[in-house]
């Protein structure tokens, strides 16, 4: 294997001496580097693919529609709507949702991992924030 390395080495050193790298993007801006130490080890690969792919795991996605139904929840009990048909229908969206997020959870073995939840809370936070 030494003598891949040493080859490899060889050919980027020789690139570098001839300019091949001189006109990628981002040359001279720093890296963006993600900070994924809020995602379980064992999802973090598959997390970045469907990152890369524009993909949302599903429970992320089902967290994601529960803030604004939360919050048009809210806004409904601070106008004194309690009683009103939307408000059931949104909590009832609301409910359809949380079910739905729970039984992904435990299907997924996700439901008693405290990693994962700490991950949740700062989706949330993250969410939230957005609205702001």
């Amino acid at each position: 294997m030494a003598i891949l390395s040493w080859l490899a080495e060889q050919r980027i050193q020789e690139a570098m001496r001839s300019g091949e790298f001189a006109n990628l993007p981002g040359h001279g801006k720093p890296l963006e580097l993600e900070d994924l130490s809020g995602v379980p080890e064992d999802l973090r690969m598959s997390y970045k693919i469907m990152k890369n792919a524009g993909l949302l795991p599903e429970e992320v996605s089902l967290r994601a529609e529960c803030v604004p139904l939360e919050e048009l929840l809210a806004a409904c009990h601070r106008s004194g709507n309690s009683d009103s048909g939307e408000r059931k229908e949104l909590e009832s969206k609301l409910s359809l949702k949380r079910l739905r997020l729970q039984v992904l959870l435990q299907e997924r073995g996700l439901d008693g991992s405290a990693a994962y939840m700490d991950y949740g809370d700062k989706i949330r936070q993250r969410l939230e924030g957005m609205d702001e």
